[in-house]
C-alpha cells in the first residue's frame, strides 16, 4: 500500500477505557490478578501525569541507560544496496544491549511506587531478562527470571549476565521450552505471590494496562528518531522498518509517526524456514484471532484452537502471538507486515557486521533484511530508518554454530 494512502488516525484514542484496540486487547486473566492489574493501572496513570515521576524516569534513561541513542547513517550498506539512504536507530547502544531497558526502568519505578520489592519477568532472547536484572540490582529489588531451557542454551551468555547481577534464573521445561512457556510460568508465580510481587512484562502484550504502558515507556525511541532525522535531513523519513515479536521496539519507533501519512511503516516477523505449520512465527501470515496469555489478538493456532509450534533462529521472535495494537493498525492499513526467513536473517547479520562494523541482534537482523529490500526498491533521494533494537553479542556463538552446520 503506498504511504500516501495511509489513513488519518488519532493515536491517542487507543486503547479505549476497557483496554481494547478495536476488537483486540482486553483483560483475560485469572480473577486473582484483577486487583493487581487495577492497582498497576491506577499507579501507572498517576505516574504518567506526575512531573516528578517523569523527571526521575528521564534521569535514569539518560544516566543509567544512555539515552538519547544516535541515529546513524549506514553509508557503506546504503552504497551496497544501491537505493535509498539507510539510517539505523541505535538502540543496540543502550546499557544491557537493547531497547528493553526503557520499559524495565519505567516498570521498576512503578514497582517502587507500589511498595513491591519482588520482581518477576519472562525472557526469550534474554535481553529483557538482562534489563530487568540490571534495574533490580540498581534499585535493590529481588529478581526472578523465567526462561525456557531451549532459550537458555541458545542464550547462555545472557543467562550468566542475569545471574551475575543477582537474578535467579528459573529454567522452564514445559512445552517447547521457549518464550510462551516462560510467560506461563511467570503468570503462575504472579498468581501465587501477587501481593508483594510485580511482573515486569517485557513487550506490548498481555492484559490491560501492559500493552499501552509498555508502549508509553518505549515512545522515546520514535520521539528521538523524529527529532534526529529532521535535524539531519530536514524532513521525515519515507519508511520505518522494525522487527516484530511482541512488538515493543516497533511500536516504540512508530508511535510518534502514526499521524504522519507520508511515512510508511513495516513490521517484520519471523519467517523461519518458510510459512508452513510449525516452521515460522509470522502471526499475520499464518495466524487468526484468538486469546492467549491475557489478551485477544492474532495467534498461531490450529483449527481446534491449540497453539501451534513456532520456529525462528531468533529466540526473541518465536512467540505465537503479537501485540494487540499491531493487529489494530494492521486492520486500519496504517502499518504493514512482512516476514524474513532464517536464511535472509543470517545474510543480513553477516552483511551488517562486515559492511558497518556493527553486529546486530538476530531479532534486529530481521528488520535489516527487509530494510535492505526496501532500500533497493526506492530511489536514492528516499530515506529508510531501520530500528536496530539490540546488539548481537548474545548471538555470535549461535550464529557460528548455524553457519558451521551449513559448511
Amino acid at each position: 500500500m503506498p504511504a500516501t494512502a495511509a489513513p488519518r488516525i488519532d493515536r491517542l484514542s487507543v486503547p479505549d477505557a476497557s483496554g481494547h484496540f478495536g476488537p483486540y486487547g482486553g483483560t483475560f486473566v485469572p480473577e486473582t490478578l484483577m486487583a493487581a492489574l487495577a492497582e498497576l493501572e491506577a499507579v501507572y496513570r498517576s505516574a504518567r501525569a506526575d512531573p516528578a515521576f517523569q523527571a526521575e524516569l528521564r534521569h535514569h534513561l539518560s544516566e543509567f541507560a544512555g539515552r538519547p541513542t544516535p541515529l546513524y547513517f549506514a553509508e557503506r550498506l546504503t552504497r551496497h544496496c544501491g537505493g535509498a539512504k539507510i539510517y539505523f536507530k541505535r538502540e543496540d547502544l543502550l546499557h544491557t544491549g537493547a531497547h528493553k531497558i526503557n520499559n524495565a526502568i519505567g516498570q521498576a519505578l512503578l514497582a517502587r511506587r507500589m511498595g513491591k520489592k519482588r520482581i518477576i519477568a519472562e525472557t526469550g532472547a534474554g535481553q529483557h531478562g538482562v534489563a530487568t536484572a540490571a534495574v533490580c540490582a540498581k534499585f535493590g529489588l529481588q529478581c526472578v527470571i523465567y526462561m525456557g531451557s531451549v532459550d537458555m542454551e541458545r542464550q547462555a551468555l545472557n543467562v550468566f549476565r542475569m545471574r551475575l547481577m543477582g537474578a535467579e534464573v528459573r529454567a522452564v521445561e514445559a512445552g517447547q521450552r521457549t518464550l510462551k512457556e516462560a510467560i506461563n510460568e511467570a503468570m503462575r508465580d504472579w498468581v501465587t505471590n501477587v501481593r508483594g510481587t510485580h511482573y515486569i512484562l517485557g513487550t506490548v502484550y498481555g492484559a490491560r494496562p501492559y500493552p499501552e504502558m509498555v508502549r508509553d515507556f518505549h515512545r522515546v525511541i520514535g520521539a528521538e528518531a523524529k527529532e534526529q532525522i529532521l535535524s539531519r535531513e530536514g524532513r521525515l523519513p519515507d519508511e520505518l522498518v522494525a522487527c516484530v515479536g511482541g512488538g515493543s521496539n516497533a511500536i516504540g519507533l512508530y508511535f510518534e509517526f502514526l499521524e504522519e501519512p507520508g511515512v510508511r511503516m513495516i513490521g517484520v516477523e519471523a519467517g523461519g524456514r518458510g510459512i508452513r505449520r510449525g516452521e515460522h512465527a509470522a502471526r499475520f501470515a499464518g495466524g487468526k484471532l484468538g486469546v492467549l496469555q491475557g489478551c485477544k489478538t492474532f495467534i498461531l493456532q490450529n483449527p481446534d484452537g491449540q497453539i501451534e509450534l513456532t520456529h525462528s533462529l531468533s529466540a526473541g521472535l518465536d512467540y505465537a502471538a503479537v501485540g494487540p495494537e499491531h493487529a489494530f493498525y494492521r486492520d486500519l492499513g496504517r502499518i504493514e507486515y512482512a516476514f524474513a526467513t532464517d536464511d535472509e536473517v543470517l545474510e543480513a547479520f553477516q552483511l551488517c557486521s562486515s559492511m558497518e562494523g556493527i553486529i546486530p541482534a538476530l531479532e534486529s537482523a530481521h528488520a535489516l533484511a527487509h530494510g535492505c529490500k526496501r532500500a533497493r526498491a526506492l530511489a536514492a533521494d528516499k530515506i529508510v530508518i531501520v530500528n536496530l533494537s539490540g546488539r548481537g553479542d548474545k548471538d555470535v556463538q549461535e550464529v557460528a554454530r548455524l553457519l558451521a552446520k551449513r559448511e
